[in-house]
């Protein structure tokens, strides 16, 4: 706690003087030593004893000092503000000194955002540093929670306009100086109090930039429920507050993440599980919880999410628009200073109308609308972000079924040429530092974005087939019934009133874009990965030929072969999608051995040049391989013998290298959700071996590899512990099993059968991994978590 404050006034501290001040002035009737007060005040704010406040000092020491340091008056200032902000004051002249205040600091933040500050010399020091460090924070706060006491059971007013004076001034300093936003973010209850402050129209702005940086450096994440009266203040906000409070949400319902690289493996995350499982639910979820508790949530963000930029309750005014477009760039709203030049720009265009009231300049003709387009995007983009991590939570299926009552997938289809695919015009606006082809720009973060919801709301959920229009949902129809097999029940049951309209649906508008995307493109990997997730699950012929039809194997042979795509990440998302595409399918292999006949030694070089990234594909035309193995039909056999990719996979060293070389790239502390699927590739060889009694075969080979390289046992070794780890992370009770049964056809228990007969101790069995490792050599007991 800041020390007790003495009066202040015309005859503060004479005779009264505290021991620290005392100090400062090195003794009674000493002179101020330069630096030394900043020192001490510095040392109390750390320690929160001695110097802390201007409250603490004279206003005539204070003004001397002045004069040597140029302070600006503020300390002088802060002095008169804590006199006039007591208890009984009517705040009258409290808000005339912090309006004396707040340019001083305004005008430096506005320098520090747009990147025009100088560095300042060590002897000068600047005016938010100074508010901050004669406790004009700790005193703001203090004001601004006012209401919060109550004398005589009335509690304290404070006007809008203080409120909002307060908070600019707060933010100003957050942004300027160091470690006050981590200050603040420390005081649970005036975070929380702030939320309240959201009700009020006229500090809405101010209070939700404010929240958003102090949320984004709190080390423990804020719980909603604590929020008084949250459903009541989500539901009274208007569309534009709810996308302005969609930023805020979106530091509260994501799981908070340390950085650290050991919390992104499996072992690390089955230990947080297990933790959080004895702890209950996270803050995360329980925040999720709170805001599908508010009626009308997600029909709202559904609704902004699909607004035409027309419906937008845009401003009249540029210079009010100009304002709004400030607040979404990071950190860069600057209140005071935007709202004079307002002011001022608006006392000069009084009385034209909308359309001529600005000078007629190419700059300011065109700007106004621009910025009402970008603003459109930047709110899409933070509320399509809470949809996706509400898709992924806990609730899945409950928003899953809003998400689909409210047409969000036909309202994303109708803006996707308009809005969201939208082609660049000359004058579009990005954000300061960064170009329109920039990661970060708010068009292509809207884009990822949106694929990223499309890929988690397709993914193992039976709603994909909203994706579509009704003529493509006959389209899949007419295909099972050509191929004589049953309709898929999901089609059947797919309600047609909620699916896009339109000449096409939103897959076949997203396959359109992936196709014309150049090679070098950050798209590619996020739409090859939103197109899988239609694929993913149970394995569908009609989507299959769906896709084939639309040349999407063409485009993915392309992009792996022939446009020397140099990207890790967008091969593999390719390999994946691959592998979904022609999964089972006579003609997906047809037209791939078409395509791929003079290139397969090409093809067939970048799936060996990096397994992890390939092994997908490896595993689907392994699993393919069995089943037109066993299959009698001509079409089948003509693929079989003509296939050089499968012929190249049925050979027996290509499945040895392939396992071999997928046991020996991962090991149990450094699996992931990226990785863990070569174990599972390296099980589907092995169970298709043990299919045809041919799994000692494949041990025994194993076993000779290892020696070959003069290592033995150092592959089986690691094999035996990664699949002790399998049977921990997948037979978990909580552990969804159906992704490795339906994308392979082989049953669960099948699964678990082929690895405890791996794992079986009995080193006679010629099944079991220990048959095959030396004695001298055993080491199988290690702990996953040793190094």
């Amino acid at each position: 706690m800041a020390a007790a404050p003495v009066a202040a006034g015309s005859g503060a501290g004479r005779g009264r003087r505290s021991a620290a001040t005392v100090a400062a002035w090195g003794g009674w009737g000493g002179r101020p030593r330069p630096g030394n007060i900043l020192l001490q005040l510095r040392q109390g704010q750390l320690t929160g004893r001695g110097l802390v406040r201007a409250v603490q000092f004279t206003e005539t020491f204070l003004t001397e000092r002045d004069k040597q340091s140029k302070w600006s008056g503020i300390p002088q200032l802060l002095l008169k503000l804590h006199t006039t902000s007591h208890l009984h004051s009517d705040f009258v002249e409290c808000q005339n000194i912090l309006k004396e205040i707040s340019p001083l600091l305004s005008m430096e933040a506005m320098a520090f955002v747009t990147e025009e500050r100088k560095l300042t010399q060590e002897t000068t020091y600047p005016n938010t540093y100074i508010f901050d460090l004669f406790g004009g924070v700790d005193l703001l706060v203090e004001i601004l929670m006012r209401p919060t006491i109550s004398i005589r059971g009335q509690k304290l007013k404070i006007s809008d306009e203080m409120s909002k004076d307060c908070l600019s001034i707060l933010y100003n300093t957050c942004v300027c100086t160091e470690g006050v936003t981590k200050r603040l973010a420390e005081k649970n209850d005036f975070v929380i109090f702030l939320f309240t402050l959201m009700t009020s129209k006229k500090t809405f702005l101010q209070t939700a930039t404010l929240i958003e940086d102090i949320l984004g450096v709190k080390k423990e994440m804020i719980r909603l429920d604590e929020v008084p009266n949250l459903s009541s203040l989500v539901s009274n906000f208007d569309q534009q507050q709810l996308a302005n409070f969609c930023r805020i949400l979106a530091v509260t319902i994501s799981e908070m993440d340390t950085g650290n690289d050991d919390k992104h493996t499996l072992l690390a995350k089955n230990a947080q599980q297990k933790k959080s499982l004895s702890l209950g639910p996270s803050a995360a979820e329980i925040n999720q919880a709170a805001l599908l508790s508010i009626p009308g949530f997600v029909e709202r963000l559904c609704k902004l999410a699909t607004r035409k930029v027309s419906e937008s309750t845009g401003t009249a005014s540029f210079l009010q628009e100009l304002e709004e477009w400030y607040t979404w760039l990071d950190n860069a709203l600057v209140l005071d200073a935007l709202m004079r030049v307002a002011n001022e720009e608006s006392e000069h265009n009084q009385g034209a109308s909308e359309e001529n009231g600005l000078p007629h300049t190419s700059a300011r003709t065109q700007l106004p609308q621009s910025m009402k387009i970008m603003h459109e995007i930047m709110y899409k983009l933070e509320v399509l972000y809470v949809l996706c991590v509400l898709l992924m939570g806990r609730q899945r299926n409950q928003v899953h079924r809003m998400i689909a009552e409210f047409k969000l997938i036909p309202g994303l289809n109708n803006l996707f040429d308009k809005l969201i695919w939208r082609k660049h015009s000359a004058s579009a606006l990005v954000l300061h530092g960064h170009n329109q082809n920039c990661d970060c720009s708010p068009d292509i973060t809207l884009k990822i974005q949106f694929l990223r919801l499309l890929q988690s709301f397709s993914d193992h959920h039976e709603n994909k087939y909203l994706l579509l229009n009704n003529q493509e949902l006959n389209e899949l129809s007419a295909i099972s019934l050509k191929a004589n097999i049953p309709e898929v029940e999901a089609v059947l049951n797919t309600d047609r009133s909620l699916v896009c309209d339109g000449k096409r649906g939103l897959l076949t508008r997203l396959l359109q874009v992936m196709k014309k995307e150049p090679a070098e493109s950050s798209f590619r990997f996020w739409q090859a990965r939103a197109v899988e997730s239609f694929l993913r699950g149970t394995t569908s012929y009609a989507d299959q030929m769906f896709l084939l039809k639309r040349g999407l194997l063409e485009h993915i042979l392309y992009c792996i072969v022939d446009s020397e795509c140099k990207s890790r990440d967008v091969l593999q998302s390719y390999f994946d999608l691959l592998g979904e595409l022609m999964k089972f399918n006579v003609d997906a292999f047809k037209r791939f051995n078409k395509y791929i006949n003079t290139d397969a030694k090409v093809f067939l070089k970048q799936i060996n040049s990096s397994l992890v990234d390939s092994n997908m594909l490896v595993r689907c035309v392994t699993l393919s391989l069995d089943r037109f193995e066993n299959q009698v039909d001509m079409k089948v056999a003509e693929v079989l013998s003509e296939c050089r990719l499968l012929a190249y996979i049925s050979q027996v060293p290509t499945q040895m290298s392939f396992l071999f070389r997928l046991i020996n790239i991962i090991h149990v502390q450094t699996l992931t959700q990226e990785n863990v699927s070569c174990l599972n590739t390296s099980l589907v060889i092995l169970m298709l071996a043990r299919r045809k009694e041919r799994l000692p075969l494949y041990l025994r080979l194993l076993q000779r590899m290892e020696h070959s390289k003069k290592y033995p046992g150092f592959l089986l070794n690691n094999f035996h512990n990664l699949l002790r780890f399998w049977q921990q992370h997948y037979l978990h009770k909580d552990k969804d099993s159906t992704c490795l049964e339906n994308s392979s056809c082989i049953s669960f228990s099948y699964w678990k059968e082929t690895v405890s007969i791996l794992l079986n101790p009995d080193r006679q069995s010629p099944s079991a991994l220990v048959s095959y490792i030396e004695e001298p050599y055993m080491d199988i007991d290690r702990d996953f978590t040793e190094e």
